[in-house]
């Protein structure tokens, strides 16, 4: 079986660095772009099996790369890594079909299980999320 190949797209330079890291021993990290369309430039010419994406990128933002990513790659692994813990954006990046969604704040603990449920084409949310929807706390 061959490796998993995984896209990164991140516009912090040390964020990106600090996500590539937590993913080099599991996965193929086959590239690290740090924007919207540099992103789906990469991805029609590496074809990975999951994109690890930021939501706020300069000029094309994650949630409208992925949705033209998934447009031409429905089954595309898909994990959103940011800082919005916000319900609204949550649900806007659930509506692009299943897919991983992770606080950079979590990702030491929620990266790895993030990404193996992307491979899956299953929803996988942050811990700290999952425990606010479970008391019924919004998140802020």
């Amino acid at each position: 079986m061959s490796a998993v190949r995984v896209l990164l797209a991140e516009d912090g330079s040390a964020m990106g660095r600090q996500l590539r890291g937590l993913l080099t021993d599991a996965y193929d990290v086959i590239g690290l772009v740090q924007d919207g369309a540099s992103l789906l430039n990469a991805a029609q010419r590496m074809l990975p099996d999951v994109v690890v994406t930021d939501i706020a990128m300069p000029q094309l933002d994650g949630l409208e790369a992925v949705r033209q990513l998934r447009a031409q790659r429905p089954v595309l692994g898909v994990v959103f890594a940011t800082v919005h813990a916000e319900p609204q954006m949550v649900a806007r990046a659930m509506a692009l079909g299943p897919c991983s969604y992770v606080l950079k704040a979590d990702a030491g603990e929620d990266l790895l299980p993030a990404v193996q449920a992307a491979l899956q084409g299953e929803t996988y949310l942050s811990h700290s999320l999952r425990t606010l929807r479970s008391s019924g706390q919004q998140a802020h």
